[in-house]
């Protein structure tokens, strides 16, 4: 795939809800857990989201269209507290790719890599935290791909997920050559 330049913008839970809920409602995001979700329950997760200070929701963009869904939060503060202990720096990290009927190769591992980017890219952030599903193998090697390292499995509430860590420097030492462009 041709290097790709992606921006990123805070969603807005209202002006985004009905993109949104195509999303996450379609098959392909069944390990996004909102499959039965209404439109009216899709607006309010992120509003919830969008007033929470430990968790943000943006649009990944190309060429100034909605392409992905990205949420960074605080593992200290949101989705993993008491699972593990988190270490200064940790930055947790959700993406999601929509539906397409003319998937483009390469499309959803340049994504990952741009999301990786833009986190990397707050000298804050030491370490990015995912915990994908156990099932979602697919994830799994995406992950790997751009430098994550499952540690073990851990139980969520709604699902065993595979808890994985990637630094700075996994992260650049696997995408040396692949990083897309990102512009905030």
């Amino acid at each position: 795939m041709s290097r790709t330049t992606f921006t990123f913008r805070p969603l807005d839970p209202m002006r985004d809800a009905e993109l949104l809920h195509a999303w996450v409602t379609h098959p392909k995001a069944a390990f996004w857990m909102m499959q039965d979700a209404k439109l009216e329950d899709v607006e309010r997760a992120y509003m919830e989201i969008a007033a929470d200070e430990h968790h943000h929701a943006l649009l990944g963009l190309t060429d100034g269209e909605p392409a992905f869904l990205m949420e960074k939060y605080d593992p200290a503060h949101r989705e993993l507290v008491g699972l593990y202990e988190p270490q200064p720096g940790d930055v947790g990290m959700h993406f999601l790719t929509p539906p397409t009927d003319t998937p483009v190769h390469g499309f959803t591992r340049s994504v990952i890599t741009a999301v990786m980017a833009h986190l990397f890219e707050d000298p804050a952030t030491r370490r990015v935290v995912v915990e994908p599903d156990v099932r979602n193998k697919a994830v799994h090697a995406l992950n790997a791909a751009v430098g994550f390292v499952p540690e073990r499995e851990i139980e969520k509430p709604e699902k065993t997920a595979l808890l994985s860590f990637c630094t700075r420097e996994q992260f650049l030492a696997a995408t040396a050559t692949a990083a897309p462009e990102v512009s905030a």
